[in-house]
């Protein structure tokens, strides 16, 4: 499988999105889909793509946001979907109708030699949470874009804002010891949680007009599928499945269990709706 030449620092991220993990979240992609479509609608809706423009998509994942996009600038703009994922771009380019304005990139964002002031957008939903370098990848970014180009991105907001993701974690660690703790400024799904952060590394990469709009979801974990889809999709892919590589089966299905029950309160029909929380990240490129 191929994977792409990076910077030193993402070389564990490019990794793991290139091994077993990145290749479940590219089988989860039409469930996961499901899940995050109204996040990827929230974005579209603040980076305003026009038709003829120039688009990066970061960690563009198996494509969905891309095509969006695409769709968003034809006939004559482009979209160009970025991730280090093989899995899931292979994913993005079987999926991608034809006829859209698109291409897909396997490459790290930090390091890619974009040709300098030639898109008009910068956007990513979830996509930039991983770089090492955060500072140098986004000023890399920003001299892709034209003296008016624009950013705009979301990320998820504070681990307790999500108890979507948090709930089914707390479930598995009555029964296996926690992960080691994540510092708030190493890469992951938490690392710009922080307002202050965001806009601090905004700044040193030379953006200009950031804000940060905080913005309240309701997640159905289930996707319409009732409790038990709702079970088995925190242990395929998340922080639940995380803690638990590694253990035996009866410590797996002990802990399902106490996922069960600590998801069954929520359950309304066929959905199990818990709160989640993102930014909305908008700049400008100066």
């Amino acid at each position: 499988m191929r994977q792409p030449s990076g910077h030193e620092l993402n070389a564990d991220q490019i990794a793991y999105w290139n091994g077993p993990s990145g290749q479940r979240w590219a089988d989860r992609h039409g469930v996961q889909e499901r899940l995050l479509g109204p996040i990827a609608d929230l974005l579209i809706n603040r980076a305003k793509p026009k038709r003829g423009e120039r688009v990066i998509d970061v960690g563009c994942g198996s494509g969905a946001t891309t095509v969006a996009f695409a769709k968003a600038v034809a006939p004559d703009g482009l979209a160009l979907g970025l991730d280090v994922s093989e899995p899931m771009l292979s994913q993005a380019r079987a999926l991608a109708p034809e006829g859209l304005p698109l291409d897909f990139v396997l490459a790290d964002a930090t390091v890619h030699p974009f040709e300098p002031a030639s898109f008009d957008l910068l956007a990513s939903r979830f996509g930039v949470m991983f770089f090492a370098d955060p500072i140098a990848s986004f000023t890399n970014l920003r001299r892709a874009l034209k003296p008016s180009g624009r950013l705009a991105f979301v990320c998820w907001r504070e681990p307790k804002e999500n108890p979507w993701m948090m709930a089914p974690l707390m479930a598995v660690y009555k029964h296996v010891p926690k992960m080691p703790p994540v510092g708030p400024e190493e890469p992951g799904p938490f690392a710009f949680a922080s307002e202050e952060r965001v806009m601090r590394i905004l700044k040193g990469a030379g953006f200009v007009d950031m804000a940060m709009e905080p913005q309240n979801l309701v997640m159905d974990i289930a996707i319409g599928g009732g409790l038990d889809a709702a079970v088995d999709g925190s242990l395929q892919i998340g922080p639940a499945s995380r803690a638990l590589q590694g253990h035996p089966p009866e410590t797996y299905e002990a802990a399902k269990a106490s996922i069960r029950e600590a998801l069954a309160p929520f359950q309304k029909g066929q959905s199990v709706e818990l709160q989640g929380a993102i930014w909305i990240a908008t700049a400008k490129a100066g």
